[in-house]
């Protein structure tokens, strides 16, 4: 049931994306109404992520993700029927604000169930899921939408949504609820409008291509934020997360691993969908075969990187995907943007099974270096992390091709240079997690 939830949520993020298009003929909405169709998601999403961890601790962690893959499910109805671009935001934020809370309520689910020295092969049966949805989202979307309206795109998560509520209600524990637990009012105002406003920073950097005054504000204003909430979270008796997890070695540097690897994740899923539409000229559905490859790479991967970080550690493993990454990266930098797609294509493999080395060891390090009751708060903040990483990531890659959309050759080979940097980083972090987690856990 958790995977139901993981692959839907996993998959949307991307298979809208390819509709936006078809959505904005059909309803008469110009592609500057129609992208908030996307954006309206993830800026819910970090609406409602900061808050996952209490809303676990306070009602159940089980009763949590019941009730948000219930409301993104409600939410997918409510996107297919909707009858203007206006109510279809309103149900993409809907949808989003589910999403923020199901995906980290899900893994807290599996660490609390397993303990810390089965996390890996669970956390890697997860990752089959979570690494493969969001790069099968331009193909699924492709192939719907050769046959079908835009509508179907919302209409594939109601039977996934159905089958996990029915199964979840009778076989997921609701989990212990704490109703003393209160509110942090401050924080969550300061977390609720910081982290939503670096992210529709990073979205409108990437879209505009350059540094905007709108831009440098959304940026400016969120980090002040942000840091506003730090400070008044450490001063607080009952803060909305628990910031001093980061005292614990394993926990910060493996959170430090997960930002990369976000960056990483995101920002070569953008890169490599541009180059086969920007460079190779190729259409939604054809960008998606040419990205099943990695996919399924990452898929076919996530369980032996489970298996091998319960068995030699997140540090090693994670080193290992950030070298394999390098590896990819750099072999695609050099090619012309007019090699053979059978030349591509392994190193695109590579790469995907890469992002499963990288992108599950930062997690499963933060979350073994933690106690089970501080499961919720811990899992909250690497997707905080992960997510801020792959916003960035993604912004600064976007950036980076669109300046340069006139020349394919060079724009392409400063964004594949730019993902050996990131992957360098990546590589480092597994470094530091490698001696952070030299022991089963870290003191701090």
């Amino acid at each position: 049931m958790i995977v139901l939830g993981a692959f839907a949520t996993g998959l949307d993020v991307s298979v809208v994306n390819v509709g936006l298009t078809d959505i904005g003929a059909d309803l008469g909405a110009p592609l500057s109404q129609t992208q908030w169709v996307a954006t309206a998601y993830l800026l819910a999403l970090a609406l409602s992520l900061p808050v996952a961890g209490w809303l676990a601790r306070r009602h159940g962690t089980g009763v949590i993700w019941l009730n948000a893959l219930t409301a993104f499910t409600v939410a997918s109805a409510l996107c297919a029927l909707a009858p203007g671009i206006g109510l279809l935001i309103a149900a993409r934020v809907l949808q989003g604000l589910a999403g923020g809370v199901l995906i980290p309520a899900g893994q807290t689910i599996l660490g609390q169930a397993v303990g810390p020295e089965r996390l890996g092969r669970v956390m890697g049966a997860l990752g089959i899921v979570v690494g493969a949805a969001p790069a099968l989202g331009p193909f699924v979307g492709g192939l719907i939408l050769t046959g079908l309206s835009w509508h179907w795109l919302f209409v594939i998560n109601l039977p996934i949504g159905v089958v996990g509520v029915v199964l979840g209600r009778r076989m997921i524990p609701h989990g212990v609820a704490t109703p003393a637990v209160r509110l942090h009012r401050s924080g969550v105002i300061l977390a609720t409008a910081g982290l939503p406003l670096v992210m529709f920073g990073m979205t409108q950097w990437g879209d505009a291509g350059k540094l905007t005054p709108t831009v440098g504000a959304a940026l400016g204003a969120g980090v002040v934020i942000l840091v506003a909430f730090v400070v008044v979270s450490r001063r607080a008796e009952n803060p909305l997360m628990d910031l001093s997890l980061y005292g614990v070695r394993g926990f910060r540097v493996g959170s430090v691993a997960a930002l990369f690897s976000g960056a990483l994740v995101f920002g070569s899923g953008l890169v490599f969908t541009l180059y086969f539409q920007l460079a190779r000229d190729l259409d939604a559905l054809a960008t998606g075969l040419n990205l099943l490859g990695a996919a399924l790479a990452t898929a076919v991967c996530a369980p032996f990187t489970g298996r091998w970080i319960d068995r030699y550690g997140p540090g090693p493993v994670a080193l290992a995907g950030g070298f394999l990454a390098m590896v990819g990266s750099g072999a695609l930098t050099v090619l012309p943007t007019t090699a053979p797609l059978v030349v591509v294509q392994p190193l695109l493999v590579v790469f995907g099974a890469a992002v499963s080395l990288t992108a599950m060891p930062a997690g499963v390090a933060a979350y073994k270096a933690v106690r089970t009751d501080q499961l919720p708060d811990g899992v909250t903040q690497v997707n905080v992390l992960q997510r801020v990483g792959g916003s960035f990531g993604g912004a600064i890659f976007a950036v980076l091709i669109a300046t340069r959309v006139a020349d394919p050759q060079n724009a392409f080979q400063v964004a594949f240079g730019a993902l050996l940097v990131v992957s360098g980083c990546a590589a480092v972090a597994g470094w530091y997690l490698m001696r952070a987690t030299a022991t089963r856990r870290a003191d701090p």
